[in-house]
Formats: C-alpha cells, structure tokens, sequence
C-alpha cells in the first residue's frame, strides 16, 4: 500500500482506497478519537513521527515512510553497529613499544576516552619500566588520517567538529581561559601545552573549548606533548623530540598494553549523554577497521553500520557518518522501530528522566528526538523527526508522553 503511495502511479482512488484500509488494519479506534490530534498538529509535511507499544502495535504514525534528517538520533543506530561488530565488553587499547634506539613508540587504537586522567596513570605505569626516553614517536596508522567528516564545518573551532584519529587525547579538544596574555589551562588536571597554545593565539578568544585541527598534525603533536608532559612528571627523562612514526611489532619490544577501564558500553553511555560527534565517529571508524580490517576509515565503519542495519534490522537508511551532524544522513520514522527494538535492552544507556529515555538531536532547523517511555512497567518507543524550521520536537513528544501517561491506552 505504502509502495502504491509513494510512486503515485496508481489513479487517485485505488490510492486512497489501499490507505483507507491500511490504516484500519494498522491503527486501533483511539487513534481516530482525537486523542492524538495535538501530536498530528506538531508534524508538518517535512517531519513525521511513529509511536509503538512494547508488543509492537503502531499507535501513532504520521508520514513514518519519509526519509528525513535524523541528526543526533544517528547516534542510536551507531551505537548498535559498534556493539555489534566489536562485542558490549570491547575495551580500547594503546600499545607502547621501544625500538632498539631508545624512543618510545605510542600507538594508538581509536581510544575515544584517552583523556589526562588516563595519560598520567599511563606515565605511572611506565615509569616503573622506564627511566629515559629519546623521541616519542605518535602512530596513528590504525585509521587512514585524515578521516574527512561530512557535515563538520571546515576551519571550525567548535568542539562538534572534532577530529577523528587513532591517537587522540582529551576529545581532541582544549579547555582554556586567559589572564591577561597569558592562557591557561580551564581544567586543573591538564596542563596547557604549546601545540596549544601556538593554537590559540592565531584565536582572539578569551575563554572556552575549542578543536585541535588535524590540518599540520596539531592534534597529534598536542597528544605526544601531553603524554611528555606526565613522563617527565613521573622522573622520565626525554632528550629527544616528539614526532608521527610508525610501530615495528617485529623489531620493537612491547613494554605495555593500555587497556581503557571502560566497557564499549560504557563508553556509549558518556557518548549518550554528552552527545559526543567525536565518541561517534570515533567507535564507527574503529568498527570499520574490525570488520574490514586495518586501516579504519569512515567508508568501511559506514559500510559495516549499513550492512548491520540491512541485515540485522532489515533497513535501508542513507549514512554518510556516525554521528547525524550530516544532513546527506537519511531515515524515517519507521526505520527508528527495530532500531530502538534492539535498543530496548540498552535503554539505561540513555538520559532519563521520570519514565522518559530519549536521544536528542538537533542542527539549524531539525529538532529530533527517539527513545521510549516506561509506564506501569509497560515499554513504548517513538521517533520523532521535525525538518521543519521553528517546529518544536519536543513539544511533539510531551504530547506523547501525557497519551500515554494518562491511562488513555489499552
């Protein structure tokens, strides 16, 4: 029926015919009542909206055919291509080896949570081990760099627009403040560095987060100063410079394996509630390098997300990243049904509050929001997707909730 509607090559009638009795079928009674006539107010011609109960019985849909922007509701699907193809239990690692000269090889393998906290219990680590280093030498070869992210904006300073890399630290971000000339670090366990400071004086910033771009290596510098910064806080001694090279495994000795204290799990839930571009991207490029092989690259993690989202749930959606900060991101309403369906058991993993567990997205005029709502033990999922400049989803979605709070369904 829907096929017969969106090719509009059957006359008129037989058209509204096939509808009128699809939707009889699909819908019970209340949906005709009235009672979701505010939540059909809020949905324009460029937005739509699904509602499902726990036993997957359509209440609600509107437009729920009709490809749209998901923004930050990507998130959602990423989220369960990762856990898919790297396993809920997948811990990052950074290997750290000595070549027979003396410099310390860092390799890096996507670690999205790689931040000072994590480099200082490293440099502990390893001062046990070590007690001179010449160069530091940074391997980022796990992912193709640079790793071209469509819809982040180019020569951006925004956080958002975050580089992805294989060796990254702190979000591959810089918080800062000014006093007078001088800057200074915002966050007292990070020290301000000179890949970062040379950064911000080409900015006529005062205070802030901003990116560290990828365009001369600046992230990666930034990364070997940091970790230089706690080796020699530790008592080791560095005589040489901090430069990219590459790991021999078949030379070099390993003289440690990090591996981060977080659950890929885990690590969805900070990517959940910070809604983080970077974590997103960051565990979509590492997926790709799993399931194709190394190097990792946003075409093989896009590539693994579509054939787990064909395979596994039986949808189609148009993916140009991980994160939903494209708008070439393409899903509708109904694709979001087996998405959260397999989401269900992850749900904690999402904000809450009172009964409501909901992804946001938004960019310049699309407000989005998917999830599910708890009441009286009972489960029902939504997407809706706004496309509409000045449209409110979450005006669309309190309506939803008080449907379903009042008692109204059976």
């Amino acid at each position: 029926m829907r096929a017969v509607l969106r090719s509009k090559i059957k006359p008129l009638f037989f058209a509204w015919a096939a509808c009128l009795t699809a939707t009889m079928l699909l819908f019970p009674s209340s949906a005709f009542c009235g009672q979701w006539d505010k939540v059909a107010a809020g949905i324009g011609k460029q937005d739509a909206a699904i509602v499902y109960s726990g036993s997957g019985e359509i209440l609600y849909s509107k437009n729920g055919y009709k490809p749209l922007i998901p923004a930050s509701t990507l998130k959602l699907l990423t989220a369960l291509a990762a856990i898919s193809t790297l396993g809920e239990n997948y811990r990052f690692e950074t290997e750290f080896y000595r070549p027979p000269n003396n410099d310390l090889v860092i390799k890096g393998y996507g670690d999205p949570l790689l931040v000072s906290e994590q480099v200082s219990a490293i440099a502990e680590k390893l001062a046990g081990r070590i007690s001179s280093i010449r160069d530091i030498v940074l391997d980022d070869s796990y992912f193709k760099s640079p790793v071209e992210i469509p819809g982040a904006a180019a020569g951006s300073i925004q956080p958002y627009d975050a580089p992805v890399g294989a060796l990254c630290v702190n979000f591959n971000t810089v918080n800062f403040k000014k006093e007078g000339k001088t800057y200074l670090s915002a966050e007292p366990q990070t020290p301000m560095l000179p890949t970062a400071v040379e950064i911000l004086q080409k900015r006529k910033i005062k205070n802030g987060r901003i990116l560290l771009p990828s365009d001369n290596n600046e992230y990666l510098l930034y990364a070997g100063e940091l970790f230089a910064h706690f080796f020699k806080a530790r008592g080791i001694e560095i005589t040489g410079n901090i430069r990219p090279g590459l790991a021999e495994p078949e030379k070099d000795r390993l003289v440690y394996r990090y591996k981060s204290p977080y659950l890929l799990t885990e690590v969805i839930s900070m990517l959940m509630e910070y809604s983080s571009n970077f974590i997103a991207n960051q565990i979509l490029v590492a997926a790709g390098a799993e399931a194709c092989g190394p190097p990792g690259t946003l075409e093989k993690g896009v590539g693994a997300l579509c054939s787990y989202a064909k395979d596994v749930l039986g949808i189609s959606p148009a993916i140009a990243e991980g994160s939903g900060i494209s708008r070439q991101n393409r899903m509708t309403a109904e694709m979001f049904v087996p998405v959260l369906n397999k989401f269900a058991p992850y749900r904690d993993l999402l904000p809450e509050k009172n009964g409501l567990y909901c992804k946001t997205g938004t960019l310049e005029g699309v407000e989005t929001r998917a999830g599910y709502i708890e009441k009286n033990g009972k489960l029902y999922g939504f997407a809706v997707l706004i496309n509409t400049p000045d449209k409110s989803a979450e005006r669309v979605v309190k309506e939803i909730k008080s449907i379903i709070c009042s008692g109204a369904l059976k």
